[in-house]
């Protein structure tokens, strides 16, 4: 099987089993979702989604969260992983986007990574999800994933990962498809013991084939 055709087979899959793919972080806006990306570096969506209510309930918009001390938000954040850290970035995030971006959430990569706790991976997310630009986020997930089925080759790193997923996917996909592999990776072909025998990528797995050949 090429890359084209592995491409071809996985995407296909992919938009049979699920044809609009979503965030499992809950936002209303813009502000609320960098809040919430920034706060689910290593921690679950899940944590992230018990926490962020009364976040936004007590800073409902980036300027109220501008004018936040470290002491009055931390008491809100503290469920997180790495807490301290974490309320520092949201309080320098709001306060930049305040002053640099008047009040409102840039829409760039380039200007998404100027901000406190923002990395290539959240900007990536900001913007696929929110204005569905052709940027590929990759985490943990979707470099194990894209490893294993052969999407990726010998990635050293998730840029070098990135760069190979954006190459080959069909651009209108892009948006998608960071959703759908995190998925994939978070419920089937998970890090110890993928549920192969459940997951409908097996023709055009390279893991798949490798593990199981006398299948």
């Amino acid at each position: 099987m090429t890359t084209k055709e592995r491409y071809q087979l996985v995407f296909e899959l992919f938009q049979k089993q699920i044809p609009d793919p979503e965030t499992e972080l809950l936002y209303d806006n813009p502000y609320e979702l960098l809040v919430s990306v920034i706060l689910s570096a290593q921690c679950t969506d899940k944590r992230v989604n018990i926490t962020t209510p009364a976040i936004f309930e007590k800073y409902p918009d980036v300027a109220s969260l501008s004018q936040a001390t470290f002491d009055e938000l931390f008491p809100l954040v503290k469920s997180i992983s790495y807490p301290n850290n974490k309320t520092k970035h949201l309080i320098g995030m709001a306060s930049m986007v305040m002053q640099k971006f008047n009040g409102k959430v840039p829409m760039t990569v380039e200007e998404l990574v100027q901000l406190p706790g923002v990395g290539r991976k959240t900007a990536n997310v900001i913007t696929s999800v929110i204005d569905q630009q052709p940027n590929m986020a990759v985490d943990t997930h979707v470099f194990r994933v894209s490893a294993r089925i052969g999407l990726t080759r010998n990635a050293k790193n998730a840029w070098d990962a990135e760069q190979q997923l954006v190459k080959n996917i069909p651009r209108e996909m892009i948006h998608k498809a960071h959703h759908w592999l995190i998925l994939h990776g978070r419920y089937i072909c998970v890090a110890r013991n993928p549920k192969c025998f459940e997951c409908g990528l097996r023709p055009a797995c390279k893991y798949f084939k490798s593990v199981f050949k006398e299948i």
